[in-house]
């Protein structure tokens, strides 16, 4: 058994300096030589690190692509894949992968810490135990494993910003894997999208802006799909349908969704051809718009991409 730990940064492997934590060189790989050392992890693994590592604040496509590609590097060679990670935006990462990773024939399994395994008490010495077992036992897929739970990779979203318990995914009868008969990467582009949510008298030039500038917008709806009601806003959303900008609807709710046409005062998504994200987190729903726009040029398909339950996404 071999597993490829890939090691982005985050606070897992960070340090106290003047300004506050930031990633050190050395820290992960030390204690994953101590782990293995005290047989509390068995499979052989190699270690890639990013150069320079990072705070994961500043995550971006770029690095989505670099993860990627370093599994289609290790994949033949490997069993299963550890992906440590800065908790701000592991959710994004995550979901990220998950569209843009296809016909996995191994598990990779996202991890970190909420706190630094520098500082005493960190939760980083159990996630990356877990996370070892998870790669080593878990079905081929995006998976996330955090305090004690593995959790679907595009179902996943950081619901506690200080407690080890940081993670969340709903339930959904899909694993997080795309079918293909082989490893399929499809690389994340210079693409731009925007997440914008509705709000008690927002200025609706803000979204007609978006939809001039950007490729694409998530847009977060009250509750299970409803806007203001404001001519500013139609507007909007009719340039962004004019120029083709996919706009994804989402709701500003944790849990349960949005359904489209169950309120009057949404109607106006349905007339301007906003997509319905049923319950889609908003991370997966900007990481698979991000991925929409890279996959093709062509709007229709694009459309279809973001109306299609690519791997679990949302619930049925």
């Amino acid at each position: 058994m071999k597993i490829c730990v890939i090691h982005t940064g985050g606070t897992i492997g960070m340090v106290a300096t003047e300004t506050g934590f930031a990633p050190l060189n050395g820290v992960v790989e030390a204690e994953l030589e101590r782990l293995r050392t005290a047989g509390e992890i068995s499979a052989d693994f190699t270690l890639v690190s990013a150069d320079p590592l990072i705070d994961s604040a500043n995550a971006a496509p770029s690095d989505w692509n670099w993860i990627m590609a370093q599994i289609q590097n290790a994949h033949e060679a490997c069993d299963g894949f550890v992906v440590t990670h800065g908790t701000d935006t592991l959710a994004f990462t995550a979901a990220a992968l998950s569209f843009g990773l296809q016909g996995l024939q191994k598990p990779v399994v996202l991890t970190g810490a909420m706190l630094a395994l520098t500082e005493e008490g960190s939760d980083g010495s159990r996630n990356l135990r877990d996370a070892f077992r998870a790669a080593e036992q878990a079905a081929p897929g995006v998976w996330v494993q955090f305090a004690g739970q593995l959790l679907h990779g595009a179902r996943v979203r950081k619901s506690h910003s200080s407690e080890f318990d940081a993670f969340k995914a709903s339930a959904t009868d899909q694993a997080p894997w795309r079918a293909a008969d082989q490893l399929q990467v499809i690389p994340y582009g210079a693409v731009s999208a925007v997440i914008a949510a509705v709000a008690p008298g927002m200025n609706a030039d803000l979204i007609a802006l978006a939809a001039e500038h950007a490729q694409g917008i998530v847009l977060r709806c009250y509750g299970s799909g409803t806007v203001p009601e404001g001519l500013g806003l139609r507007k909007a959303l009719q340039a962004a349908r004019a120029k083709d900008v996919p706009v994804l609807a989402v709701s500003q709710c944790a849990e349960g969704g949005i359904s489209l046409g169950t309120y009057s005062a949404g109607a106006l998504l349905q007339e301007t051809g906003a997509i319905d994200g049923r319950d889609i987190t908003v991370e997966a729903a900007y990481a698979k718009l991000l991925h929409a726009l890279s996959a093709t040029q062509d709007p229709i398909q694009r459309r279809a991409i973001l109306e299609t339950r690519l791997c679990g996404e949302w619930a049925t």
